[in-house]
């Protein structure tokens, strides 16, 4: 069975989480927002991981709720990051987008099985 779409498109977007963190931490001497943001950003993969593997439908469901909740927080810290111009326009925009994908997609997992969940029951 192949990777799935999220899946890869979460592992892809913590490697640029953790590109971005390094390079604030070299270039640009931030730790404290780019550690939350390492923190949230590669945590929606670990979960989306957990998820495929989960025990049950409902552990399924718990864990992409749980990587939703961190891909939102991946965009707050994004804004923020943004807005305190720590990262320039072009950055902040192109990671944002990316994590509004997985925002997106996540969104339309979890609706989506919870529909199938409640059919089921």
């Amino acid at each position: 069975m192949g990777e799935s779409l999220v899946g890869k498109k979460s592992f892809e977007f913590a490697i640029r989480v953790v590109r971005l963190y390094r390079y604030l931490c070299d270039e640009r001497k931030e730790y404290t927002l780019s550690k939350q943001l390492l923190r949230s950003g590669t945590s929606i993969g670990a979960n989306i991981r957990e998820a495929l593997q989960g025990q049950s439908k409902k552990d399924f469901i718990s864990k992409m709720n749980i990587a939703l909740k961190e891909a939102n927080e991946s965009l707050y810290w994004i804004e923020l990051l943004s807005a305190t111009n720590i990262l320039d326009k072009n950055q902040g925009e192109s990671i944002w987008n990316d994590c509004n994908e997985l925002v997106s997609l996540l969104v339309s997992i979890v609706k989506t099985s919870k529909k199938t969940s409640d059919e089921s029951e």
